[in-house]
This record gives structure tokens, sequence and C-alpha cells, in this order.
């Protein structure tokens, strides 16, 4: 792809996002051949941050802390067009409704559930906490609290 047509192919997917309202997507160029891809964005990494902050002084908090961030950077990375590309990259993960998905976090003690826009790329943490605490919930309906 000459540097003419990449301008070119960026400039018209600006003048698509703008009409549609996905301004927030960022545009990868991809290292394989012409292809364009997206990445997924998350919202919102403070309350990853929140949630490890809120276990400050317990003994997991480090580990909880690293596979939080972890998930995260792998998420922001990924771009899954449904349900089935979410599952390809993480096999224990639990779909829950068309837009709903469980992250099982260090081990499975702990639990992430996310709203997932597949459409606009965009994955939105709802509820973080313990897998005892999961048990209380409805992984369907709970919203993030601040």
């Amino acid at each position: 792809m000459s540097l003419v047509n990449a301008r070119e192919a960026v400039d018209s997917w600006a003048a698509v996002t703008a009409r549609s309202q996905i301004a927030q997507l960022h545009l990868v160029c991809s290292q394989v051949g012409n292809a364009l891809s997206y990445r997924l964005r998350v919202m919102a990494r403070s309350t990853i941050s929140r949630f490890a902050a809120s276990l400050s002084g317990r003994k997991s908090q480090p580990s909880v802390k690293a596979a939080l961030e972890a998930w995260f950077h792998e998420v922001r990375r990924a771009s899954w067009k449904n349900s089935a590309d979410l599952k390809r990259s993480y096999a224990t993960a639990s779909i829950v409704s068309s837009d709903r998905v469980v992250f099982n976090i260090k081990g499975n003690d702990f639990r992430l559930i996310a709203a997932v826009d597949y459409r606009r790329q965009v994955v939105y943490i709802k509820w973080i906490g313990s897998h005892g605490d999961y048990d209380s919930i409805d992984a369907r309906t709970v919203q993030y609290e601040d």
C-alpha cells in the first residue's frame, strides 16, 4: 500500500467515524498487508486502579493488581468482532448475555464483569470482586458504583 493510499484510507476512515460517532476507536495500521485493525477501548482503567487500591494491606493486593493490569493490556490489544472471538482469547470467560462477560482474574479468585460493545470495540467494566462476592450479585444486571 502506498503512502498516498494509506493517507486516503485513514482520511476515509476518519470521515466515516465522525459521521457514526465512533471517534473513540484507535486506528492501528496492521503489519499484515493492507489490513486496518481496531483496538478495544476499556472503560475505565480507573475502576481497576480503585479496586486494587481497595485491597491495600492485603497480602494478595500486589498479585491481584498485576493480574488486573495484565487483563487490561491483553484486552486493549484484542480485536473481538463477536463473543466467539472473545472465547478464543479467553476460553474460561463466561458469556452471560449478548453483551455481558465474566472474566476470571488471578486463577478464579476474583471476577471481573464487563459489557462488550463489539460494534464500537469498547469494553465497559461493570463490576470487580472476589469469587465469594460474585455469588451474591446478578452478573447480567450489576452496574459499577463509585
